[in-house]
């Protein structure tokens, strides 16, 4: 299921789009990393970067939705 505030903000929100397409770009090569049986000490070092800038993006992302509720959503 997907979320309609990620889909809106995806559709209207340059700066989260460009997070979010960054974020996947990362995912993936973190996946490529995991699919290995082993890894040199760079790939090792490269993983805990990723991971560490993943996360980095989707608090960015996190904080862009809080935003957006908080201006979208009627003071009953």
């Amino acid at each position: 299921m997907v979320d309609p505030v990620r889909e809106q903000l995806l559709a209207s929100h340059e700066e989260f789009r460009r997070l979010a397409q960054e974020h996947t770009q990362h995912c993936q090569r973190l996946h490529s990393l995991i699919e290995k049986r082993y890894l040199t000490e760079d790939e090792k070092l490269e993983e805990v970067r990723i991971k560490k800038v993943k996360l980095r993006l989707k608090d960015q992302m996190q904080m862009i939705e809080q935003e957006y509720l908080r201006s979208h959503v009627q003071v009953a």
